[in-house]
């Protein structure tokens, strides 16, 4: 069985810093691939600055087009929405037989994770795999058996700075990859 990691957001935009936890988690986490499930609304999230699904689901592939061992999934998009977790992984886990599935999140998140619907079943059947973020403190979900905390570059950079920039008029050019740089700029986003 592949074992696939999957790492959810709205990757509005994708930036480096997802990159750089992506490829970090292949090399250093029990997994043979990495998808990035592009949410189309994260229940604990506002939606109204979200670009639509189709562009963001763009972007990642763009972002992802030169490595075999990323994909972009667009599975949250086909089921209703707000997303949950719980829900997604037991579509993709239908769909995907051959696969076991995996989580992929920030230190932040697994702090706020028992907000999760079924987060119980999800911590008992699916392993998460965590990595550090600016200001995330230790919580008690981290010595869960489950749960692997992974030496990842800490990085503070989120696609609502850049974002923020971008409406400043401001480069943003080094944060994302070229491709997604060229897309966001031909489509005048975040102006």
């Amino acid at each position: 069985m592949k074992r696939t990691a999957l790492f959810f957001g709205s990757f509005n935009p994708i930036h480096v810093g997802h990159l750089i936890i992506a490829n970090t988690m292949l090399q250093k986490a029990d997994v043979d691939e990495l998808w990035f499930v592009v949410s189309p609304q994260n229940p604990l999230k506002e939606r109204h600055t979200l670009l639509a699904d189709h562009h963001r689901l763009q972007m990642v592939r763009r972002a992802i087009d030169d490595n075999y061992r990323m994909r972009a999934c667009d599975v949250e998009m086909h089921l209703p929405v707000p997303s949950y977790t719980v829900v997604t992984l037991a579509e993709l886990s239908e769909r995907y037989p051959d696969r076991e599935f995996c989580l992929i999140m920030g230190s932040d998140n697994l702090a706020t994770f028992n907000r999760w619907r079924n987060y119980e079943y999800i911590l008992e059947h699916y392993h998460i795999y965590v990595y550090p973020r600016p200001g995330s403190e230790h919580c008690a979900l981290a010595d869960h058996p489950h749960v692997t905390m992974v030496d990842v570059p800490m990085i503070d950079l989120s696609s609502s700075y850049i974002r923020g920039l971008i409406a400043e008029r401001k480069d943003v050019k080094y944060m994302l990859t070229e491709p997604v740089y060229q897309y966001l700029t031909e489509m005048h986003f975040y102006e």
